[in-house]
């Protein structure tokens, strides 16, 4: 894949909307590296399993959650090296374009916080229907879980018909992530992109 293109906010966007992401090999690769995966993974937003103790955790209100309050402390949150998880793509250049969005609207954070301390959270990229999840993180038990909870809920809310997980992991297949091809994807993209949503909502 090309990578010494100069990325630009705008060209992240539309990249996105064509079924495309960024990488970095590691946060000290200068390069980023364009990612499309011919198994996408997503979760369905009217099929997020949320398990008893899960259900237990959000009807106690463990943990407030706020939305764009912190973006920077959740993304360095989530590129933080963790166990099983020693190296991160977020390198400075991902930082500064997401950085960047979110300054413009299209890139929200999700944290949870604990006694004024943030112990969880997520971040992605809005564009019309669909929202494309970057990454998240916890430092508590389910934090990470709650706030996309929480994200699905926002997101069925405000008129969302895509939820982009990218990759398929175990963790993400427990909450009810599934595999669609790319071409599949993509025809579910095109349709999400066109279509008018609210994030605040």
């Amino acid at each position: 894949m090309a990578r010494d293109v100069e990325i630009t906010p705008e060209l992240l966007l539309q990249a996105y909307a064509v079924g495309m992401f960024p990488m970095a090999v590691d946060a000290d690769d200068p390069h980023l590296h364009w990612i499309e995966p011919s198994q996408r993974c997503i979760i369905p937003l009217d099929g997020l399993k949320i398990s008893r103790s899960l259900a237990k955790t959000v009807r106690q209100g463990r943990f407030d959650v706020r939305v764009n309050t912190a973006f920077e402390q959740v993304l360095d949150a989530c590129a933080a090296s963790a166990p099983g998880r020693e190296k991160t793509w977020i390198n400075a250049t991902i930082r500064q374009l997401y950085t960047a969005l979110h300054r413009r609207g299209q890139v929200h954070s999700v944290e949870c916080w604990r006694d004024d301390t943030l112990v969880g959270g997520l971040y992605g990229v809005s564009i019309g229907a669909a929202f494309f999840g970057e990454s998240m993180f916890h430092r508590a038990t389910d934090a990470s879980k709650v706030a996309l909870v929480h994200l699905v809920e926002r997101l069925n809310a405000g008129g969302y018909v895509l939820l982009d997980a990218q990759f398929r992991t175990d963790h993400l297949v427990s909450l009810g992530a599934i595999e669609v091809p790319k071409s599949r994807y993509k025809a579910m993209l095109a349709d999400a992109v066109r279509r008018n949503a609210d994030f605040g909502n």
